[in-house]
């Protein structure tokens, strides 16, 4: 699987929301920054490209689809940034958020009762 830019996947995100769509469509869900239509078409293709998009063809107008889920990329992607920013270490993703304030003493023991409710 390969890396995508912070557009690509923005745009990853429009396809699996909308599941099926024409460039057109995946212009109209972008909020800021819109690309030009050929742009953004440039993009599409190059994530059918790296293998994350497919499409079916009406005479010359392509419909878009992901084929890959979006649990698989989310997979991948936490396990490459735990990687690489945690040493590979869940604790220490935890301990990062615990001292950021991003996670409570209440989500804390909810965790601990599913890791322990899993064995």
């Amino acid at each position: 699987m390969q890396k995508l830019t912070n557009k690509e996947e923005e745009i990853m995100h429009i396809l699996w929301k909308l599941e099926k769509a024409f460039v057109k469509d995946i212009l109209a869900e972008i909020i800021e920054d819109k690309p030009h239509y050929n742009t953004l078409s440039t993009i599409v293709r190059n994530l059918e490209d790296k293998g994350y998009v497919s499409h079916t063809a009406y005479g010359k107008t392509h419909q878009y689809f992901p084929i890959i889920k979006k649990e698989d990329y989310r997979k991948r992607f936490f396990n490459t940034a735990i990687d690489n920013y945690f040493n590979s270490s869940y604790k220490n993703v935890v301990s990062f958020f615990a001292k950021e304030e991003k996670i409570s003493v209440e989500e804390l023991k909810e965790i601990i009762n599913l890791i322990e409710n899993n064995k």
